[in-house]
């Protein structure tokens, strides 16, 4: 008998499980609390942009195996209920906010079946899913809780989805990782490595990954900060550490620092709960890890200052990139927005161009100028800044651009532009952590 799925929290990472695990010929009930979302998945249109997720929604939903729903009580039938629901940071500090996640567990306790299993694959704080085990075991007691947590990349979620790189369950008996292998037959077959783990494992897998990337992103830019006052070229002492295979050249690429819904929150819960554990020492150094990252969009403001003025209000900046990533309409803890909305503050005249993030951005700083096309957004700029590394920012042609602008000054946050050819259109350009 085919096991019938459910999953909890439609936003981008239910959404994406749900198309995916249709695809493998799985029954899924997708459950999520907002109407117009289920709606519109309903009609197999997304309520966000992931590349490639929307092609794979429309073809899953004529299938008749995919459904969308706001009624907890749809999930009765299913034999494995996922929890994809957020975890943001507190409002009241850097803990995670688990409301969603323990609301989630708990509104589908009644309606969970014998032998049914539920499946974490949010991002929590270690003692969590023992925690809401414990709780089931009293709310549900013929159902069982195991942690699964993703390693989704914005822009590869089906990919990843489809194709990890590894499979990360944490169970409290066989029983639960045979009802896992089981779901995940199709994926365990193309070899993908399968690690069994305890639930506190599990649970500090993911965090322990995405702490380990932010760390390789803050040091590069660190180094970016070195090599700007030494006068050398981070993008070449990049290249060359990133051959030694210890090290490697993934997440070196300096620039404005990382964002998104999962790095710095993820980062800050883990500091929280090792201080409520009382090993927050053996995390003291991500604070600074924190504040590299910070001080990297700090960065670009003073070199804006440096070469125009330290008063803004004369001066229009163009800036290209709203999302913290390209390939992506995710706009949340994004650098680029940040940067934007704190040169307004200091009285620049900001104009945001963004392929797929104008509408998301808008919502966070309404009070932004925003341009649907590159050339109405740098038309009379004297400066541009390019902050998410879009293909169609590397296509430009600086040439074209130039006629447009009032100053031929461009800031590569994301050192990914052809400097040569943007300064043989005559254009300065200043690259973080380049000097030449």
């Amino acid at each position: 008998m085919t096991l019938k799925l459910s999953v909890i929290g439609c936003g981008y990472l239910g959404a994406t499980h749900a198309a995916c695990m249709s695809s493998l010929g799985f029954e899924v009930i997708g459950i999520d609390t907002d109407q117009s979302k289920v709606d519109l998945l309903s009609n197999g249109e997304l309520p966000f942009y992931e590349p490639g997720l929307d092609t794979l929604l429309a073809a899953e939903m004529k299938t008749g195996r995919l459904s969308f729903t706001t009624d907890f009580s749809a999930v009765a039938d299913a034999d494995v209920h996922f929890i994809c629901v957020g975890t943001p940071q507190s409002k009241d500090g850097l803990a995670a906010d688990l409301t969603y996640v323990k609301s989630s567990v708990a509104a589908i306790a009644p309606f969970l079946k014998e032998g049914s299993l539920v499946v974490g694959k949010s991002t929590v704080p270690v003692g969590t899913a023992q925690l809401l085990r414990d709780q089931l075991s009293m709310t549900a007691p013929q159902a069982d809780l195991a942690w699964n947590p993703e390693f989704l990349r914005e822009g590869f979620a089906v990919e990843d989805t489809l194709t990890p790189n590894r499979l990360v369950v944490g169970v409290a008996n066989d029983r639960a990782e045979e009802i896992l292998k089981e779901v995940y037959k199709p994926i365990i077959d193309l070899g993908t490595p399968w690690i069994r783990a305890d639930l506190p494992t599990a649970e500090l897998v993911k965090v322990a990954a995405n702490s380990f990337l932010a760390t390789k992103i803050s040091f590069i830019n660190a180094m970016a900060e070195v090599c700007e006052a030494a006068g050398g070229d981070v993008t070449v002492l990049a290249k060359a550490i990133g051959y030694d295979p210890r090290i490697g050249s993934r997440f070196l690429q300096a620039g404005i620092g990382f964002g998104g819904g999962c790095l710095p929150k993820d980062i800050r819960a883990f500091m929280a709960r090792a201080q409520e554990l009382g090993a927050d020492q053996a995390l003291e150094f991500l604070r600074e890890i924190d504040a590299i990252n910070i001080r990297a969009r700090q960065r670009v403001i003073d070199v804006v200052r440096a070469d125009l003025s330290h008063d803004l209000t004369q001066y229009k900046i163009a800036v290209l990139g709203a999302t913290f990533k390209p390939d992506s309409d995710d706009v949340r803890d994004s650098p680029a927005l940040d940067i934007a909305a704190q040169l307004q503050e200091a009285g620049a005249q900001v104009v945001v161009h963004d392929p797929k993030g104008i509408e998301p951005a808008r919502k966070r700083f309404p009070n932004l100028d925003y341009q649907e096309k590159v050339v109405d957004a740098v038309k009379g700029a004297d400066a541009i800044l390019h902050l998410t590394e879009w293909k169609e920012y590397r296509e430009l042609d600086p040439s074209v651009i130039g006629q447009l602008v009032k100053s031929k000054f461009l800031i590569d946050g994301r050192n990914m532009l052809d400097r040569n050819k943007w300064r043989s259109a005559g254009w300065r350009v200043h690259a973080l952590g380049r000097t030449d």
